[in-house]
C-alpha cells in the first residue's frame, strides 16, 4: 500500500473503506451518514451532460497546424504566417445520430478544428462537404428536425426527409454529395474537410478578402457502399473511433493539405453565384486552391469526456486577421454555437481545459456556472467594471478590422427568387462515372424507402432539371428496388412512421 497514493473523497478526506457501506449491523439498515456513499452515488447521477443536438456523435485527436506557404499579403492571422505552428484540436463527427449511434452511417461528417493560436483561440466549425442543404439560418430548425426522430414513433423518417428536400431545391447539391461514394467515408483520415462557409481575411494595408477554407486528405479517399456499411456496423458501431485512435496509437499520424481560395472583396459585386450562399461552391476555375500547409493530427486524449465530450467549438472565436462575411447561416451560428456551449457545459465553458486559450485571458465577464478562474489578475480587486481607474484591461484599437463594403436595405429576402440551384449539381454529376452515377442512384433509391409517392415524384422533378439522366436513373433504381411506378403509393409496406402519418 505505501507505493499507492490513499483514496480520498472529492474533499480530501482520506477514504478508509471503498468496499462496505455504513449500515446498522451486519444485517441493519444503510445510514444516511455515511457521506462516502452518498458522494458517490451523487457523483454517478451526474456524469452524463446533455448531448449535442446536432453531431452527437463524434472522435477527435489532438495536432498541429503547420503553415508552409505565404498568404502574409492577404492576412495578419499569425496562426497562418510562413513557418507558424500552432496546436490544434480536431473533432469528426455525424450530423444525425445520438451517441450511441453507428459510426459507419450515411451522413454528412462535421469537421471541427480549434487553433490554440497566440492571439486567442481560431474555431473553424465545418463539415466534410463544401455546401449544406440550406441557405437561410430560419430553416435550420426545421431541417435538423427531420434528421431526428418522428415525435410519434421515435424513429427516423425517411418521409420527412425527402418532404423537406423535395421542397427545397436548395438542398440539391449536398444530397447529390450525400447520396454519392463520399457520403460514407470509412474513417475520418479518409475524408476532406471544408470551413464551408465564406469567411474573410483582412491584411495591415485594411483590406478585405473573401476566403474558403478546404483540407484535403492525404490518405486517400476510402468509402463503403451501403451493403459494406451494414456489415460493419454488424460487428462493430465504433469503427470510426477504432480506426481513428489505432492510426495515432500506431504512429501513423493523419494529415490534410490545407488549402484556401481567395477572393478580392470587390469580386463578390461580380460573380453570376451568390459567394456567400452556403448551397455553393466557388468553381476553382475562377478561385484556385492555394496550398499553405499541413494539418497533422498525432495525439489521442488521455481522457474522451474531458478532452473531446467538453470541447467547445464556435465560429465566434476569430482573431485578428480573420472574420465574417455576410453568409446568413454562419451569421446565425456565430450566436447559436456559443449559446448552446453555454447551456450544455455552463456559462464559462471556456475555462475547462480543453477550451481554454494558450494566451493570457482578460474580461469582465462574472459569476454563474463554471466560473473556476476567480476573476481578473489585475491585482486590484476594484477593477471588476469597465472603465475603471484601477488598472483593468482596456480594448485595444490596433485589433480592429475593416469595415464591410457590402451592404444593403434591411428585409426579408426570398432566397430564392433568380437563385440557381441546380446548375452546380449538374456540374458535380456530370464529373461521376457511370459506376459512380449507378451508386448514386441506387443510394437514393434506398433513402427513399416508405417515402410516399407525391414526395418522391416532387424530388424526380428536382432530378430531371439537374440532368435527365439524374430523373430517370433514380426512376430505375426504384423501379428495381422497390417496384415502384409513377404516382404509386409508398414504395413499401414496411416503414412503421406511416402510421402516424
Amino acid at each position: 500500500m505505501a507505493d499507492k497514493p490513499t483514496m480520498t473523497t472529492s474533499a480530501g478526506a482520506p477514504v478508509s473503506d471503498n468496499q462496505n457501506t455504513v449500515t446498522a449491523g451486519e444485517r441493519g439498515p444503510v445510514l444516511l451518514q455515511d457521506y462516502q456513499l452518498i458522494e458517490k452515488l451523487a457523483h454517478q447521477n451526474r456524469e452524463r451532460i446533455p448531448e449535442r443536438v446536432v453531431h452527437a456523435k463524434g472522435w477527435g485527436a489532438h495536432g498541429v497546424l503547420k503553415i508552409t506557404g505565404d498568404i502574409s499579403k492577404y492576412t495578419i492571422a499569425k496562426a497562418l504566417q510562413p513557418g507558424a505552428e500552432t496546436p490544434m484540436l480536431a473533432r469528426f463527427s455525424t450530423v444525425a445520430g445520438e451517441q450511441g449511434a453507428a459510426d459507419a452511417e450515411r451522413d454528412v461528417r462535421g469537421f471541427a478544428l480549434k487553433f490554440y493560436t497566440e492571439e486567442g483561440n481560431w474555431d473553424l466549425v465545418g463539415n466534410n462537404t463544401p455546401v449544406f442543404f440550406v441557405r437561410d439560418p430560419l430553416k435550420f430548425p426545421d431541417f435538423i428536425h427531420t434528421q431526428k426522430r418522428h415525435p410519434r414513433t421515435n424513429m427516423r423518417s425517411p418521409t420527412a426527409m425527402w418532404d423537406f428536400w423535395s421542397l427545397s431545391p436548395e438542398s440539391l447539391h449536398q444530397v447529390t454529395i450525400l447520396m454519392s461514394d463520399r457520403g460514407l467515408p470509412t474513417a475520418p483520415m479518409f475524408m476532406n474537410g471544408y470551413g464551408s462557409h465564406t469567411y474573410s481575411f483582412w491584411n495591415d494595408k485594411g483590406e478585405r478578402f473573401w476566403v474558403k477554407f478546404h483540407f484535403k486528405t492525404m490518405q486517400g479517399h476510402k468509402h463503403h457502399t451501403n451493403a459494406e456499411a451494414e456489415q460493419v456496423v454488424g460487428k462493430t458501431r465504433e469503427s470510426y473511433q477504432e480506426a481513428l485512435y489505432g492510426a495515432i496509437e500506431n504512429g501513423e499520424f493523419p494529415k490534410w493539405k490545407v488549402q484556401v481560395q481567395i477572393m478580392p472583396e470587390a469580386d463578390a459585386e461580380k460573380t453570376s453565384y451568390n459567394p456567400f450562399d452556403l448551397t455553393k461552391v466557388w468553381p476553382h476555375a475562377e478561385y484556385p486552391p492555394i496550398d499553405i500547409g499541413v494539418m497533422e493530427l498525432n495525439r489521442n486524449p488521455d481522457n474522451y469526456f474531458t478532452e473531446i465530450e467538453n470541447a467547445a467549438f464556435s465560429p465566434s472565436n476569430i482573431v485578428p486577421g480573420i472574420s465574417y462575411s455576410p453568409d446568413k447561416m454562419l451569421q446565425a451560428r456565430i450566436f447559436s454555437y456559443a449559446d448552446a456551449h453555454r447551456y450544455r457545459l455552463g456559462t464559462h465553458y471556456e475555462t475547462i481545459p480543453v477550451n481554454q486559450p494558450k494566451c493570457p485571458v482578460h474580461h469582465y465577464h462574472r459569476d454563474g456556472e463554471m466560473n473556476t478562474f476567480g476573476g481578473i489578475k489585475t491585482g486590484n480587486p476594484d477593477a471588476y467594471y469597465e472603465p475603471n481607474s484601477f488598472g483593468g484591461p482596456v480594448e485595444n484599437p490596433a485589433a480592429k478590422e475593416p469595415p464591410l463594403k457590402i451592404s444593403g436595405d434591411a428585409d426579408r429576402y426570398n432566397h430564392r427568387i433568380g437563385n440557381d440551384d441546380y446548375s452546380q449539381p449538374r456540374a458535380l454529376f456530370n464529373l461521376f462515372d457511370e459506376g459512380q452515377k449507378n451508386r448514386l442512384f441506387s443510394n437514393i433509391a434506398a433513402a427513399m424507402d416508405g417515402v410516399p409517392g407525391e414526395i418522391i415524384e416532387r424530388q424526380l422533378a428536382h432530378f430531371d432539371k439537374v440532368h435527365p439522366d439524374y430523373g430517370n436513373g433514380v426512376r430505375k433504381a426504384l423501379k428495381e428496388a422497390h417496384g415502384y411506378e409513377p404516382n404509386a403509393v409508398p414504395v413499401t409496406g414496411n416503414t412503421p412512421q406511416r402510421a402516424a402519418e
